[in-house]
């Protein structure tokens, strides 16, 4: 008997497949992906009407740190006062902020101390480490962790596995949650980098369980699901994060604190969600388990056609021999479909947008925006709404074409984003044109770069060499991340407003490399896709052994 159910995208809604067991799963899997985007936005989230200050005083990242402080907005104001490091330290260098410190608090230094300019820049300096620390080591421990989110699947089963990531996630909630109670800036870089191995572990695990429970026909749409959640947690930080609402002096540490509630949340909801068939049939073998899950997730007693999938995948992987990440690139046949895989998760990091929210409150300013924070929640709104777009285009349109117009129109509105900004001192109506293309490079970025890697390397790849793939992808967009992290600030600075016509040619590349290279995978099976990357090699011709097997197909005769 079928299980009716009331979808929220209407176009899905005539899919027989979907059933309420199998939406329940899906949401109870991305709040993980949930998890994810609020992870990223949190930790930014009381400095947004700080950094409109940060351009109007020339950009340099001191002017940045201090308006923070200033208003009394940043976490970065407890940790002077944890620290010790008196609020005093400001006036030297930066006058023009602070005229009189007549009402602030002194410490008197011995007269033998160091004197007050290098004592002033020490203390800066050891404040800004201690930001930068906060914030890039969520990056380091999901760089870290990424590399076992498959193993770790393999190991405890999708939903054990999720059940054991999420005490990560209520630690790491919690160690910060209380980071005013103790020294907060150990707590809070502590807190940061065990949630980074959340992160970490999710990044891989998500994809995997909603694209092994996922009916082939709404494979695709499913899997944007984990960008769908990313991008709608980096939204909720943003709004929660205002001023008014928890972004602020007194209450900041329960914002940093609240994940603790989904991640207990979704512990719970877990114990109700089926185990993936795919990890019952193909890697424990219980058949029985196997079936029981597909009858609770298709809502039918008829799971044949799934089960007979199932079993040719596992004749399939029964012949491999288990692949390691060194084999991944040795193989021929995995070759091709791991170089694309690691390519698009490069092509989605570096394609410039951290750079354009980077620029957004700046721009919104500068084009006569009273409050340019609310504009920057606008554009995560943008972010939301195009993301649930390409939920609802990724079946009809492909997900190879989505990507390919989604990185075209990147790269046309990097080019308008860098005119906007050079020309925007001789022409102040460029900066209408730079914030139209801010607008329009978050759409297109989330219509396809934004949330295809995710699933389609999962699609790449059978079962065996499918977690390792995975967690090498995962592995490679968080040190992406990273790189982008730190080294951005010190591109900008480099090339000024020009930076965009860098990040335009880095799109341009990469558009070019996936219109020759990746192949499209919307409803083919493996083995098509194989065909097609063999296509895409040049090579007509099947590996010679039968017994190395295809890893996106068997062949009939074998």
């Amino acid at each position: 008997m079928r299980t009716e159910t009331t979808c929220c995208f209407p176009t899905l809604c005539f899919i027989p497949q979907i059933t309420g067991t199998l939406v329940f799963t899906v949401f109870t899997a991305a709040l993980s992906s949930f998890q994810f985007g609020y992870d990223i936005g949190v930790i930014n989230a009381p400095q947004e009407a700080s950094e409109t200050c940060t351009s109007s005083f020339g950009g340099k990242s001191y002017e940045f740190l201090m308006h923070k402080e200033y208003h009394m907005f940043s976490i970065i104001t407890h940790y002077r006062h944890i620290l010790g490091v008196p609020l005093d330290d400001r006036k030297t260098p930066y006058n023009y902020v602070i005229n009189s410190t007549e009402a602030l608090p002194t410490i008197t230094y011995p007269a033998n101390s160091i004197p007050a300019g290098k004592e002033t820049m020490a203390s800066a300096g050891l404040i800004t480490m201690l930001w930068s620390l906060s914030v890039s080591s969520f990056a380091v421990g999901g760089m870290i962790a990424s590399f076992f989110g498959g193993w770790l699947g393999d190991k405890l089963g999708r939903i054990k596995a999720l059940m054991v990531a999420n005490i990560l996630s209520l630690t790491g909630a919690l160690l910060m949650g209380f980071s005013k109670l103790g020294p907060s800036h150990i707590l809070i870089i502590a807190g940061r980098s065990i949630s980074g191995l959340y992160c970490g572990l999710i990044s891989g695990l998500v994809p995997m369980y909603i694209g092994e429970i996922a009916p082939t026909t709404l494979r695709g749409a499913l899997g944007t699901f984990h960008q769908l959640a990313i991008v709608m947690g980096i939204l909720i930080s943003q709004i929660i994060g205002l001023e008014f609402i928890l972004g602020n002096h007194d209450l900041w540490h329960i914002m940093l604190g609240l994940s603790a509630v989904r991640a207990l949340l979704q512990f719970l909801l877990l114990f109700f969600c089926p185990e993936s068939p795919r990890y019952l049939y193909i890697k424990l073998e219980e058949e029985a388990k196997a079936k029981k899950s597909l009858k609770r997730l298709r809502g039918s007693d008829d799971v044949t056609k799934d089960i007979n999938e199932m079993k040719k995948e596992k004749e399939e992987a029964s012949s491999e021999q288990k692949v390691s990440v060194i084999q991944l690139f040795t193989n021929s046949s995995y070759r091709q479909p791991i170089i694309v895989s690691l390519m698009l998760h490069v092509a989605q990091q570096f394609s410039g947008i951290n750079g354009i929210f980077y620029y957004s409150t700046s721009i919104f300013q500068t084009a006569g925006i009273s409050q340019p924070v609310y504009a920057t929640i606008g554009v995560g709104a943008i972010n939301l709404v195009f993301t649930v777009l390409s939920v609802l285009l990724v079946e009809k349109a492909g997900r190879r074409s989505l990507f390919l117009i989604g990185m075209s129109g990147m790269f046309f509105c990097a080019i308008f984003m860098s005119v906007g900004l050079v020309l925007l001192d001789k022409f102040a109506w460029m900066s209408y044109v730079s914030m139209t293309s801010i607008f329009l490079f978050v759409s297109f970025f989330e219509i396809g770069p934004g949330p295809i890697p995710w699933f389609m390397v999962a699609e790449f790849f059978s079962q065996g060499p499918r977690p390792t793939a995975l967690a090498l992808a995962a592995f490679s967009n968080w040190v992406c991340n990273f790189i982008i992290a730190l080294c951005f600030q010190y591109i900008a600075d480099f090339c000024g407003p020009y930076v965009f016509f860098l990040f335009a040619g880095v799109v341009l590349a990469f558009t070019l490399f996936t219109f020759f290279k990746v192949p499209e995978t919307k409803g083919k099976s493996f083995e098509e896709i194989a065909a097609e990357f063999r296509k895409k090699s040049g090579s007509a011709q099947r590996p010679k052994a039968a017994v190395e097997m295809e890893f996106l197909g068997a062949t009939e005769t074998a």
